[in-house]
């Protein structure tokens, strides 16, 4: 466990860049890390659990919270809505956490306009031809899905320049390392 102190983390990347399983493997490694859970409205893939992976909700739930401006931001991507609670976050900073937020492109920058002295860093696949066959090894999105979600990719990746930090995540080992020092060692 290092030391770390309350501050608040962004973490990026294409869907297939593996930036869930670099964050799993930083929650692993020290307790002082936690993650803030996002909401969508997407269903739940293979075992995840409501509260644990994401806040599964409804577009009409979602909507309300939008209204009731419970979100420190939130997007649509693809078909489905994404968001940060607000009440999620605060508590984790509150009780001394490094709360990392894993979310898309878009709402990393509204993060950054809102929390200038958060972190941010892009998870980079080593190219697009491993990350087609990581989406592809999936096998939970249909070829119109996969050719959406690389178009989106490509997009994504020419935005990682507006990082504070970009993770190649070629080997999981050394993308988790080169997180966890950014994490311990740089501060906003």
């Amino acid at each position: 466990m290092c030391d770390l102190y309350s501050k608040l983390v962004v973490v990026s990347g294409p869907s297939g860049a593996g930036k869930d399983t670099v964050v799993a493997k930083l929650l692993e490694k020290d307790s002082d890390i936690s993650l803030s859970v996002s909401a969508t409205t997407r269903a739940p893939r293979g075992n995840e659990q409501n509260g644990v992976e994401y806040y599964f909700l409804s577009v009409e739930e979602f909507l309300e919270k939008v209204d009731n401006e419970g979100f420190i931001e939130h997007e649509q991507y693809g078909a489905n809505h994404y968001g940060t609670l607000k009440s999620d976050v605060e508590k984790r900073l509150s009780d001394g956490k490094t709360v990392i937020l894993v979310i898309e492109v878009k709402g990393a920058a509204n993060i950054k306009k809102m929390y200038p002295e958060s972190l941010s860093i892009f998870i980079m696949p080593p190219s697009l031809d491993v990350l087609e066959s990581r989406l592809r090894g999936r096998q939970t999105e249909s070829e119109a899905d996969i050719q959406k979600r690389l178009g989106i990719a490509a997009d994504e990746m020419r935005r990682s320049v507006d990082y504070d930090f970009i993770v190649v995540n070629d080997t999981l080992d050394d993308a988790v390392n080169d997180a966890y020092n950014i994490i311990k060692n740089h501060s906003k």
